[in-house]
């Protein structure tokens, strides 16, 4: 059988030096497998609708300038939370009429700042309805406003994940005494409003309840319309949520199967008189990246074998923090980056950090790894590498993208460059060390005396 892409990568990887010694973890993205991943959510939606649909990916998931940049050209948008992920997309080249602001908590600055440039805006609770209200009088703007709605339909297997509980900070709960009505409302009383938002949750999230929730926003889009006499409502943004298979290469559940839900359960959605927007992330990214490491030493405790790797809980934070709900695949190479054919063994595959905790995976039966070795951990290209944990100030990874061409050669192009030393210390005030230790007017005045010095060319008085 053909290696696959993935174990071209992994060795080439060792081959060109992009893991070594130096370098013992790095971050890899398969370009050609995001690609096929946003062509195959585009081909989904276009099966079952002809009305316009923009996908905009969660920024969230790889906040990544060359990823979004990637995506973009590849028909996505960018859907963003924070004013970091709005300049995030804004750097690689996302028109604000394809980016959508989503947040629970957007201050004046931020929503004047949206408003300003065109990016569409669902507020988040009614609060933020008012505050939009002197915004949009105080002068015009191109940017669609729409309101979440928190359709209180139940949670997934990962309650953290689940926002459509009863509980949910997140949206206008429907289910609340009188909400409904007060959102209604809301929607007669601004004509501006055009657009339903609602998100049900991902991981853990079974499509059925994930349609169920797009029901609701439905049902209550048709309803302010009819109250409205006219179609207000054009737009229903229907989130993303899709959950990744963590136990195989399989990718399941698919875009198809979810479209094809979602017209079999809310035809009108799909009839037209809609524009749709989605927000998927990790989906389109997940199954697209891998962390490599070499381990580092091998021992064995209580009769089980250990191997001490460089990627943990930096890296993998929910998987180390909550492991029976974020389980990730181990994969074994040897030093020369080829899959290993050792004999296999449980065994504890553990990461850097100084605490008994970090471990990316317990008891797992692999071939018996040793100092050199490569650990793979595939499943990884949302969520884990790009959201670094600083834990015992280990260094953020080096991340790569990776191309294949038919004979098998890798061609690696640089995404984020390894963190170094000096930026570690910077980041943590390296250049304000005797800040908590020295009065401020000494420092000010050695300053002055430092600036006066260099002015007249003389070297600073000490």
């Amino acid at each position: 059988m053909a290696p696959s892409r993935r174990d071209l990568a992994v060795r080439a990887s060792v081959d060109q030096g992009l893991l070594s010694a130096a370098e013992p973890v790095v971050a890899l993205l398969d370009t050609a497998g995001i690609r096929a991943s946003a062509a195959a959510l585009t081909r989904a939606f276009a099966a079952v609708t002809d009305a316009p649909v923009l996908h905009a990916f969660a920024v969230k998931a790889a906040p990544l300038v060359p990823v979004l940049r990637l995506l973009h050209e590849a028909g996505i948008g960018a859907e963003v939370a924070s004013p970091g992920e709005l300049a995030l997309a804004r750097a690689a080249g996302i028109p604000p009429e394809r980016t959508v602001l989503d947040s629970p908590a957007k201050t004046p600055d931020e929503l004047r700042r949206a408003l300003a440039l065109g990016v569409a805006v669902n507020a988040d609770s009614l609060q933020e309805l008012d505050r939009l209200d002197a915004l949009v009088a105080s002068g015009p703007t191109a940017s669609p406003l729409g309101l979440r709605v928190n359709p209180q339909v139940g949670a997934g297997s990962i309650g953290a994940l689940s926002t459509a509980t009863a509980t949910s900070k997140f949206g206008v709960a429907l289910r609340d005494e009188g909400a409904r009505k007060t959102v209604v409302q809301a929607f007669l009383d601004r004509p501006w409003l055009t657009r339903l938002h609602t998100h049900t949750g991902s991981q853990g999230v079974p499509l059925a309840l994930m349609a169920e929730g797009v029901g609701e926003a439905y049902a209550l889009a048709e309803e302010i319309n009819r109250a409205a006499g006219r179609r207000q409502v054009d737009t229903l943004d229907i989130g993303g949520g899709l959950p990744v298979n963590f136990a195989s290469d399989e990718e399941t559940p698919t875009y198809a199967e979810y479209a094809r839900l979602l017209a079999d359960t809310v035809p009108g959605l799909f009839d037209g008189r809609y524009r749709l927007v989605t927000e998927f992330g990790r989906s389109l990214l997940a199954k697209h990246g891998t962390v490599l490491a070499r381990v580092e030493y091998t021992k064995t405790s209580g009769g089980r074998p250990i191997a001490v790797t460089h990627a943990g809980v930096q890296l993998a934070t929910r998987t180390v923090y909550a492991p029976a709900s974020w389980p990730l695949r181990i994969l074994a190479y040897d030093s020369e980056g080829r899959p290993h054919t050792g004999e296999g063994a449980v065994q504890d595959v553990a990461g850097p950090a100084c605490f008994a905790g970090d471990l990316l995976a317990t008891g797992r039966e692999l071939p018996l790894l040793r100092p050199g070795d490569v650990v793979a951990v595939p499943d990884t290209g949302a969520y884990y590498f790009a959201h670094h944990y600083a834990y015992n100030s280990l260094l953020r990874p080096g991340i790569h993208g990776f191309t294949t061409a038919g004979d098998g050669t890798v061609a690696f192009t640089a995404v984020r460059g390894p963190q170094t030393l000096d930026e570690v210390v910077a980041e943590a005030g390296g250049d304000l060390a005797d800040a908590l230790v020295r009065p401020p007017a000494e420092r000010e005045a050695e300053e002055e005396a430092d600036r006066e010095d260099r002015t007249q060319g003389g070297p600073p008085v000490r």
